[in-house]
């Protein structure tokens, strides 16, 4: 069953005097349970996918249907709530909150969706445990290795079992011994039944995932295809 369906994808940027074609017809279909890795060159237009597909940003024209609703048809508040819900963000800045210690950095996404103080301290620390992090869970951003901060972030992208999980260049911050940590993690959530899409210009790091697509000036040339 696809999750993710886009159609004649498009997003143009105005820059002024000029318009700048960011995407530029992306047909593409993801299957419930695919880990994808999507790839391509600076300026490819590969984030910009990743944030349409994350609802972090609209395409100009064609269509989206994700988990069967059209992406467009739906308002501010069920698209924060589809955001917070199905989808769990892992950056490549980690983007966690540096006086928050980790723990409160993780239940953050459980305040959002209403959850109880001891429940989803419970959660929290649960998926905390789950990357190795448990020890740590008084410890604030700065306290953490680059590869510990980015433990985190999943953590947080994971505790309200979303779904899909988008990954922007997660191992671009990161060591070779780092980043090689991070990608079993992904691994692991993969074979635990979530839709990984991770973005990466790095080949060695697209090798985790079971489906490359491959896209250059906005346009996929290779991998649509499962």
């Amino acid at each position: 069953m696809n999750i993710i369906q886009t159609s004649n994808l498009k997003k143009e940027y105005d820059m002024g005097k000029v318009s700048v074609m960011a995407l530029n017809g992306i047909d593409m279909s993801i299957e419930q349970g695919e880990f994808v890795a999507i790839m391509g060159p600076s300026g490819s237009g590969k984030s910009t996918l990743m944030h349409i597909l994350g609802c972090l940003d609209k395409p100009t024209d064609g269509t989206y249907i994700l988990a069967e609703q059209e992406v467009s048809q739906l308002t501010k508040s069920e698209l924060a709530a589809v955001r917070n819900e199905k989808i769990g963000f892992v950056f490549q800045t980690f983007n966690l909150l540096p006086h928050m210690n980790i723990l409160l950095n993780v239940e953050l996404p459980l305040m959002y969706a209403g959850i109880g103080r001891t429940k989803r301290k419970r959660r929290a620390i649960e998926v905390l445990e789950s990357v190795g992090l448990g020890d740590r869970l008084n410890h604030k951003p700065s306290e953490l290795s680059g590869g510990q901060r980015q433990r985190v972030a999943i953590a947080r992208a994971i505790v309200n079992h979303p779904s899909i999980v988008l990954a922007d260049e997660p191992t671009g911050n990161l060591d070779s011994q780092a980043g090689s940590d991070i990608l079993n993690i992904f691994s692991d959530l993969h074979k635990a039944g979530h839709t990984i899409i991770m973005v990466t210009h790095d080949h060695v790091v697209s090798q985790s995932a079971n489906r490359i697509i491959k896209i250059i000036d906005g346009k996929i040339v290779d991998g649509n295809l499962s």
